[in-house]
């Protein structure tokens, strides 16, 4: 099957309270919305920061050069629903919305498995290069209204992976993925089992994901 982009999503910074937190405020703009989809293909521009109209909230663990892009497979969001309708909606069905986990790039075609660090991405006239695995934080656990999101992402090694912009352009949801492979020393799925070793966190139920 060939690789492509079925959806492009970004957010400007925002300030939330969070359910039960006290009152405290929390900065993010891990809530995306869809700006270009298969439906309405809309041209976005990237430049080495990433999209024009996406911002991060924390230049220090999110964006900057070397994570100017997030891109997750849309292969992954079928875990997220048996999670969510599970853990969130106890049974109920639960309506994902591209930008589920705070992407820019949801995939078609790709998966940590597959994705290699060093990687380049020919997409049209921009070209990318895969950075690393994402360490999703607390936010994802507020995005997610559960506390347990951000351990399933890394313990299914299904964090999807961050990009760096060589050569900018614009982007539009359809368009065709042409990887370059690179060294093709470390998958995303492979750092991220490395991370969790590290950590001593590979507490994982076989049956839950």
């Amino acid at each position: 099957m060939q690789s492509k982009i079925v959806a492009i999503s970004v957010a400007k910074v925002r300030t939330f309270i969070p359910k039960g937190n006290q009152g405290a405020l929390v900065s993010s703009a891990i809530h995306k919305l869809a700006v270009s989809t298969l439906e309405n293909p809309a041209a976005q521009e990237i430049d080495q920061y990433g999209f024009k109209e996406d911002e991060q909230a924390d230049r220090r663990v999110h964006g900057g050069v070397d994570k100017a892009i997030y891109a997750y497979p849309e292969e992954n969001y079928s875990l997220w629903a048996e999670i969510l309708q599970r853990e969130v909606q106890h049974g109920t069905l639960f309506p994902l919305q591209f930008g589920l986990v705070g992407e820019n790039l949801t995939t078609q075609g790709l998966t940590e498995e597959t994705v290699f660090v060093a990687d380049q991405w020919r997409i049209g006239e921009v070209l990318c290069q895969v950075t690393q695995f994402r360490e999703p934080c607390f936010k994802l656990n507020l995005k997610m209204q559960y506390s347990g999101a951000a351990k399933a992402m890394l313990q299914s090694a299904k964090s999807g992976w961050y990009l760096k912009v060589l050569e900018g352009g614009s982007l539009r949801a359809g368009d065709q993925i042409q990887v370059i492979p690179g060294r093709r020393e470390l998958s995303i799925a492979q750092q991220n089992r490395d991370f969790l070793n590290q950590r001593g966190q590979l507490d994982i139920e076989p049956d839950l994901y």
